[in-house]
């Protein structure tokens, strides 16, 4: 698949029996965007693992543009993670019983990673289809921030990490990531436009 799509999702977490992320990527699996055909893959909810998958996944497609997903149950609408922390600080137990707590990502890296991906943009193409959707500066500390930081030590051409609130369904989930992919896979550069905060 050799400069195609790759969209990734996770297995359900915490209890939860679904999680949409997940249910989104293989929804997405098969897919034809901008004339790219698309691969969905489910990570596991695992810190060991899911960096590893990911990474298989990436050497096995060879894809021009990678964008994860994941669930941030708490929110509202799409969040496009503009930023990746070298940190995990686990609240709860990942699907393997792991629970670290201020362990770097990945030792001697820089502490922080940015999306290569038009995150204005794409939140911009979300909301003109009548969806909420912001740009945001955390991605947590969980197997999500995990995974989007690796993701950005990899040689992808472009990749990034996208939050789905807690109040989407797999059927909005997939409408908006067809969207935002659409606004991305041709663009060069982002908007000019602020997307910044004072909170």
């Amino acid at each position: 698949m050799s400069g195609g799509i790759l969209v990734t999702g996770f297995e359900p977490f915490g209890g939860d029996a679904r999680n949409p992320s997940g249910e989104a990527a293989l929804a997405l699996d098969g897919d034809l965007i901008g004339g790219r055909p698309v691969r969905g893959v489910v990570l596991p909810c695992v810190f060991e693992t899911a960096p590893r998958a990911l990474q298989a996944a990436i050497e096995a497609l060879r894809p021009e543009l990678v964008l994860c997903l994941g669930l941030a149950a708490s929110r509202h609408g799409f969040h496009f993670e503009r930023v990746a922390i070298n940190l995990i600080d686990a609240r709860i137990t990942d699907n393997a019983g792991a629970q670290p707590v201020d362990h770097p990502v990945a030792a001697g890296a820089p502490p922080a990673a940015f999306t290569s991906l038009p995150v204005k943009a794409m939140a911009a193409a979300v909301r003109a289809a009548g969806l909420d959707a912001v740009v945001s500066y955390t991605a947590g500390t969980f197997v999500c921030n995990q995974v989007f930081f690796a993701l950005m030590q990899l040689p992808v051409a472009r990749g990034g990490f996208l939050h789905l609130g807690g109040d989407l369904d797999t059927p909005s989930v997939v409408a908006g990531t067809r969207i935002a992919l659409a606004a991305a896979v041709d663009r060069q550069g982002d908007l000019g436009t602020s997307a910044g905060r004072v909170d």
